[in-house]
């Protein structure tokens, strides 16, 4: 459900109607909720898309992308090795709980694909985040966390994975270029959870299992499984409460706001059409560099 307006939740908060993912399923090893900037009222950004994905067959073939972060958050039920290879020359598999942080930035080429041969099933987020256009003409870097050093906060019936950015005092993977908060969270019933929004920043909640009451000013929308809202805070700083009237799985993405104009086509964010069509030349010819499956190095 989009009910394709904006509530103002107060005079400091713009606050998106409650959105249902999209579902897509390919019967072929790949199936997904997914939600897109479009569908938040203009609120989501610097967020472009989310998956909430399932993937147990090869699905993606190398494919290059610009002006974006594509992040690659695994949930801790999945299952097996996810291959993951870049045109930076990094050849990795992901398993459960870890975090994978491209900065395409200038262009990169990209592949992760489950290592079937062992049955894996992998669950996890696949986000696409805009860069700022300062960095459309930066070389792309990357970063692996794993599950391991990815810290926890800890309370009654409370267990969040900071997989970036910082909450409650515990902070988690900090990027340069692309600064964002990132809480994968568990949630006991009738537990309660408080995450503080900075002033003049975007948050998306996304209820993935359960039930959870949003509460911020005077509004408190319900998100039941495979819902989400967006929502802006304005010159003052905000307490997002998230309390689960059952045993909850939730994603939070925090982010500084973006007043920058962009054109999204596809793996691509850039200025304008004619960035994007010179980023889709640079592919083309092989500029982005090139994906080659060499032994994996973290076996």
């Amino acid at each position: 459900m989009n009910l394709n307006h904006t509530i103002t939740a107060s005079s400091t908060i713009r606050l998106s109607s409650v959105v249902s993912a999209k579902e897509i399923d390919n019967k072929m090893g790949f199936s997904a909720r997914q939600f897109r900037r479009e569908a938040f009222d203009g609120l989501m950004e610097p967020l472009i898309m989310v998956d909430d994905y399932t993937m147990t067959e090869p699905t993606f073939g190398a494919h290059p992308h610009a002006g974006i972060a594509a992040i690659s958050v695994l949930f801790e039920e999945t299952e097996g090795l996810f291959y993951n290879h870049d045109s930076l020359d990094n050849h990795l598999a992901l398993r459960a709980g870890d975090l994978y942080w491209l900065n395409a930035a200038s262009g990169a080429m990209h592949e992760e694909s489950p290592k079937s041969a062992e049955s894996a099933r992998i669950r996890g987020l696949q986000i696409f985040l805009k860069l700022p256009a300062t960095t459309s003409i930066a070389s792309p870097n990357a970063n692996h966390i794993q599950a391991a050093d990815i810290p926890l906060f800890r309370s009654d019936g409370i267990k969040v994975r900071v997989v970036s950015g910082t909450t409650n005092g515990v902070a988690g993977y900090q990027d340069n270029l692309a600064p964002a908060t990132i809480l994968d969270g568990r949630l006991a019933g009738g537990a309660r959870f408080s995450h503080s929004l900075k002033a003049d920043s975007a948050a998306w909640l996304y209820a993935v299992c359960g039930e959870l009451v949003a509460g911020f000013g005077p509004n408190s929308p319900t998100l039941r499984a495979g819902n989400a809202i967006a929502l802006n805070t304005s010159a003052e700083s905000q307490n997002l409460s998230i309390q689960a009237t059952q045993d909850s799985h939730f994603v939070l993405i925090n982010t500084p706001l973006s007043s920058e104009k962009f054109v999204n086509h596809g793996p691509f964010a850039l200025k304008d059409c004619q960035e994007i069509a010179q980023a889709q030349a640079s592919a083309k010819a092989g500029l982005m560099g090139q994906v080659e499956r060499k032994s994996i190095t973290n076996l």
